[in-house]
């Protein structure tokens, strides 16, 4: 295949892959669960411990993670604890970080301008 151009259904496929891959990051307590996993292997427990979310949507949204394969089980006797399948999530979640980053800095400069718009309004008055 190298060297050739891909079939078009071949792109299709690729793409809703990332799609789904995507779509599995897309949930702020999957999110949650993956920075607390950055820490090192952890259980449903010790995640709902400290998410202060019910054991059942943690094992909910780990299952969601899991399918994707962005997290893996590992038994210790009669303990599951999950990690990332691949470390390079961690680069994606911190490259998505400093894009939010770079947004929010720029709707905290427009949001200035208005305070300085509102300010000079006010004074003409």
């Amino acid at each position: 295949m190298r060297g050739q151009s891909p079939r078009p259904e071949d792109t299709e496929r690729l793409r809703q892959f990332k799609a789904e891959f995507f779509k599995a990051l897309a949930h702020p307590l999957r999110i949650a669960i993956l920075e607390f996993l950055r820490g090192g292997p952890r259980s449903v427990g010790e995640i709902q411990a400290l998410t202060g979310v019910p054991g059942s949507s943690i094992s909910q949204q780990l299952a969601v993670l899991r399918g994707r394969g962005i997290v893996v089980p590992e038994r210790a006797g009669t303990t599951i604890r999950y990690h990332a399948a691949d470390p390079q999530i961690y680069l994606l979640l911190d490259a998505a970080r400093e894009i939010f980053y770079g947004h929010l800095s720029d709707s905290a400069e427009l949001l200035r301008l208005v305070e300085a718009e509102a300010e000079q309004v006010a004074i003409s008055r």
